[in-house]
């Protein structure tokens, strides 16, 4: 075993101007409220490397262009298809028009681990709210689902870039057997 050299890293991906071609995932982002320029930017990034349709920011999410999402998102910004809506209610509205399910990422009354998620539950959209705050009442009350990834420790929650993409790898595990099944 060896460490792969940049240049045999990057022959295996897909050329910039080859993304829009390629086949994405039936799974979406919504990053609401979110305070740090830097996780938006490793949110962006976690998208991109999860091949997810699209990413959606809301609220007082800061969007691009801004040089301390680039930093963290290495152009990402430029690979996921994303889009900014101030209010969370016009997001709702357009995810429930075109079917896809709100599963929000959020300690609630009916919350599930992450990784009970079936794939009847595609498409799906995964939440994730404020630092401090978490996901707003107003999304849970529209939210289809709830997930949670379990805490053996002392602490409730993990960074929410960290969470955010051990559940969107996961869901994307379990469109990839659904789909090999198929």
């Amino acid at each position: 075993m060896r460490k792969l050299t940049h240049d045999e890293i990057a022959s295996r991906r897909t050329p910039l101007e080859k993304i829009p071609e390629r086949k994405r995932f039936p799974m979406y982002g919504w990053a609401d409220n979110i305070r740090s320029l830097y996780n938006v930017g490793s949110i962006f990034r976690t998208s991109d490397g999860a091949m997810i349709e699209k990413l959606f920011l809301t609220g007082f999410t800061p969007h691009p262009p801004r040089k301390e999402i680039e930093k963290t998102a290495l152009g990402a910004t430029k690979t996921v298809p994303w889009e900014y809506f101030k209010q969370p209610a016009e997001l709702i509205e357009k995810l429930k028009t075109e079917g896809i399910k709100i599963c929000v990422l959020e300690l609630t009354s009916e919350s599930k681990p992450y990784y009970t998620v079936v794939p009847q539950e595609f498409p799906l959209c995964l939440v994730v709210g404020n630092e401090i705050t978490g996901v707003s009442k107003e999304i849970i009350e529209h939210a289809d689902l709830a997930i949670e990834i379990p805490m053996f420790g002392n602490k409730q929650s993990l960074n929410v870039a960290v969470a955010y993409g051990i559940a969107l790898f996961d869901l994307v595990r379990v469109i990839q057997s659904y789909e090999r099944v198929k």
